[in-house]
């Protein structure tokens, strides 16, 4: 799968698709900072998939995922030692909420970018998710229509990786 960032596309499986990127537009991964609204460029394997289970979403085939509980969410705080990482709200840092009422997380492909380890500050919660009704750019992750990540959920296993460019 790769992402153009220029174009605003994303070409997987022989079809492309618009999509929509961070409002900061592309950065270089090691130019990426935490709240600068940036995608970062990039290769990054596909770690896995969150789904939210009231909204009759089937799961992928062959890619690691999981339902969404009410509770989850992502720290995006750079003190935080769980920086980086799913949590349980409530918690005691900055990390934002991955259940949301706006239908943007109802499906979540959490992309290896940061996360190897993390480190603090160079970027959190870097996903491929569902468009806004607006389209209005995220805040550095990379979303399509629903009927487009329906679509490629089933195709993700085949390749586990987006570049982004």
């Amino acid at each position: 799968m790769i992402v153009d960032t220029a174009a605003l596309t994303l070409t997987a499986f022989g079809e492309t698709w618009p999509c929509v990127i961070g409002k900061g537009g592309a950065v270089p991964a090691a130019g990426k900072r935490e709240g600068d609204g940036a995608t970062p460029l990039g290769t990054w394997p596909l770690r896995c998939v969150l789904l939210r289970s009231d909204r009759g979403l089937i799961p992928p085939p062959g890619l690691p995922w999981r339902w969404l509980r009410p509770d989850d969410g992502w720290s995006d705080d750079p003190a935080d030692p769980a920086y980086n990482r799913p949590i349980s709200h409530p918690h005691c840092f900055s990390a934002e909420r991955l259940w949301r009422d706006d239908g943007v997380y109802n499906v979540i492909v959490v992309l290896g970018h940061n996360d190897a380890p993390p480190v603090p500050g160079r970027g959190s919660a870097i996903f491929l998710h569902l468009t806004r009704h607006d389209r209005a750019p995220t805040e550095g992750c990379l979303a399509v229509d629903l009927p487009v990540l329906e679509a490629l959920l089933g195709k993700l296993a085949d390749n586990p990786s987006l570049t982004v460019r």
